[in-house]
């Protein structure tokens, strides 16, 4: 090893944090006491660095176990992992999740995020100050900090994925056996509560799937009607069919299927799905690998953590699926941090599949190889983008590559992977089971099968619903009870904080991928978000701003710089305090906009604008402040 370690020393509680989840070190030289036999022989080396892929997992193990990761902590990583001090650091500082200043065991996140601010976020945030305190942003760095044993602090927070109860509120306790609780339908009295330590206060159960026991539901037939955790149940209840087609009819057959199905991606870009698996069964290279990228991180997204938490044995059926038609043996299911009941029930799944011989070295009898390991996210937006996945799950910041190469090309650990989201994968069980042109024959011919919506906002009942392709944005709306409370529809906000403002004279436009086109707008991530007229949009704008802002990796100079100069403006606008008129503002923004969009890396910088242009040209929300 040849690192310029710091002088920082971990407590006995944070070694032992690293050593369970990495064991117990080898050799002085990985930081186990020195003998003999270290004077002789040297660690580190290639092998030490081929488990940089730990590096955020150990940091979590740490996080998870003291509640921040002191400079004593983060060396003993490094000696371990041999990484280097400051490299470390970087990626320790890059998610949101991860502390490296000192942080009470018990922290509350309180998302503040646009769907939440429909259900009173905002109200319940200022009420925290007032009573609790302001929310804890930076504490003191050093090692010198204490806290007490019952110390809490509460955090803003970006989207937490529960937009169909909100408020929604995560809580995090940092033990030996630590604990992590997603809540939803959050007041005032609930969060005190957990302040002080009562955690029964999150014990809420999940609200019902609206279309539950529909008889004429694909993707969503069996949430809410089957135990989640019983194997037993998800195969009764046609389980592993598509599996045991799969096997029986051979990869190409396969990929046939995927491809006369016309399945296209669900996660926004809307790529072919069986061009590219396809594309990643025909490298030569090998190893192959799979992720399922289960980072959905869209404010007003959730369709993702509803099918894992309620059916996450499909997942697991779709992920070997593919695996087998494309080549892979080793998959990664990539999901968000602020998922922990979905996280708990896919690792049961996993581990139910293998011991039941449905992964593992022979899967069904077949001879086929596949095993699946689940990566968290440590609260970072950007690594819902394909190559910031891999990035991050290789131990670096989550920052996307440049393409080409593709992933298909040059994917995870430089090997050709095939990536897809949840809803995608799911769709293949579906596929399998009805032959690919039936399920063409689903939805309109550009835009086939089924699709999935998250309806949040002022509705009167959010949640998930599943639709065939071509249903009207008005349908969807009804559907969720129109707008709550009978009152008047202001706008509504398709695809997420990276969509588009439409107004409510355009709801009879068909929800498929060449009608949002044809209006000039996007489907996204499926969200479907409302606003009555008592919503004040300009900080709902200002909240989309801060947020693509705060999420920026920063690599790219037009995304780094633009979505600050972006918020800025639009606060001299709210605040009447422009440079110049309105009009020189918004084309400034305009300017902002168009530079995000041709030169940023990625989605988020490219997308940064587009809820704020819409609402600007579509809504023409600012004509009133023109001066």
């Amino acid at each position: 090893m040849d690192l310029r370690l710091m002088d920082a020393i971990p407590t006995q509680e944070e070694r032992e944090a690293l050593d369970l989840f990495l064991g117990a070190p080898q050799s002085g030289w990985e930081g186990g006491l020195r003998d003999e036999r270290d004077a002789y022989t040297a660690g580190g080396g290639h092998e030490a660095r081929a488990r940089r892929h730990l590096l955020l997992p150990a940091l979590q193990a740490i996080q998870s176990r003291i509640g921040w990761i002191s400079e004593g902590a983060l060396n003993y990583v490094c000696e371990r992992l041999t990484i280097p001090p400051a490299d470390a650091y970087g990626v320790a500082t890059f998610y949101a999740l991860l502390s490296t200043v000192p942080r009470p065991r018990r922290v509350l996140h309180v998302c503040d995020d646009i769907a939440c601010r429909c259900k009173g976020a905002a109200e319940l945030c200022e009420q925290l100050e007032r009573t609790v305190g302001p929310a804890y942003h930076h504490g003191p760095d050093g090692d010198h900090v204490v806290f007490a044993e019952n110390d809490a602090v509460w955090l803003r927070s970006p989207c937490l994925g529960l937009c169909d109860q909100a408020p929604a509120a995560l809580v995090t306790v940092a033990d030996a056996k630590p604990i992590e609780r997603l809540f939803g339908h959050a007041d005032l009295a609930g969060l005190q509560r957990l302040l002080a330590g009562e955690l029964a206060a999150s014990l809420e159960p999940r609200g019902r799937l609206p279309q539950a026991g529909d008889p004429f539901l694909r993707l969503l037939r069996r949430v809410d009607v089957i135990d989640p955790t019983s194997l037993d149940e998800y195969r009764a209840h046609g389980g592993y069919e598509a599996l045991r087609t799969a096997l029986k009819r051979g990869p190409e057959a396969v990929i046939r299927e995927v491809t006369d199905a016309k399945l296209m991606g669900r996660g926004g870009a809307a790529f072919p799905t069986g061009r590219k698996w396809d594309a990643v069964a025909r490298q030569p290279v090998r190893p192959h690998f799979l992720i399922c990228n289960a980072d959905e991180s869209e404010p007003g997204t959730f369709k993702d953590r509803v099918i894992m938490e309620g059916d996450p044995f499909s997942l697991v059926e779709a992920m070997t699926i593919a695996a087998y038609a494309t080549g892979c043996e080793q998959g990664f299911i990539y999901i968000r941090g602020e998922y922990p009941l979905a996280t708990e029930r896919l690792q049961h799944a996993i581990d139910t599949a293998r011991a039941r011989g449905l992964l593992g070295d022979d899967v069904m009898g077949s001879g086929f190889r596949f095993d699946l390991e689940i990566r968290r996210g440590g609260g970072a937006y950007i690594c819902g983008e394909e190559t910031a996945v891999f990035n991050s799950i290789e131990g670096l910041r989550g920052e996307p590559r440049n393409k080409p190469p593709f992933p298909v090309q040059v994917g995870v650990f430089g090997k050709p992977t095939l990536i897809n989201n949840v809803e995608t994968l799911v769709n293949v069980l579906e596929i399998l089971r009805i032959g690919g042109p039936a399920y063409a024959a689903i939805g309109t011919p550009g835009s086939t099968g089924p699709r999935l919506f998250c309806l949040c906002g002022n509705v009167t009942r959010p949640g998930v619903y599943e639709v065939p392709f071509g249903t009207t944005l008005r349908q969807m709306l009804n559907m969720a009870g129109g707008v709550a409370d009978g009152r008047p529809l202001q706008a509504v906000l398709l695809g997420g904080a990276a969509g588009i403002f439409v107004r409510p004279d355009e709801l009879d436009m068909p929800l498929t991928f060449e009608g949002t086109r044809a209006a000039q707008a996007t489907l996204g991530s499926g969200v479907i978000m409302a606003f009555d007229d008592r919503i004040d949009l300009v900080p709902i704008l200002l909240r989309i701003a801060a947020f693509f802002r705060d999420e920026s990796c920063g690599q790219c100079v037009p995304c780094r710089v633009g979505t600050v100069r972006q918020e800025e403006a639009l606060h001299r606008i709210h605040s009447r305090r422009t440079r110049g008129d309105t009009t020189g503002e918004l084309a400034l923004l305009d300017e902002i906009g168009l530079a995000m969009k041709d030169a940023s890396i990625c989605g988020l910088g490219q997308t940064a604008y587009s809820a704020v242009e819409s609402a600007i040209k579509r809504l023409q929300l600012f004509d009133g402040s023109a001066r």
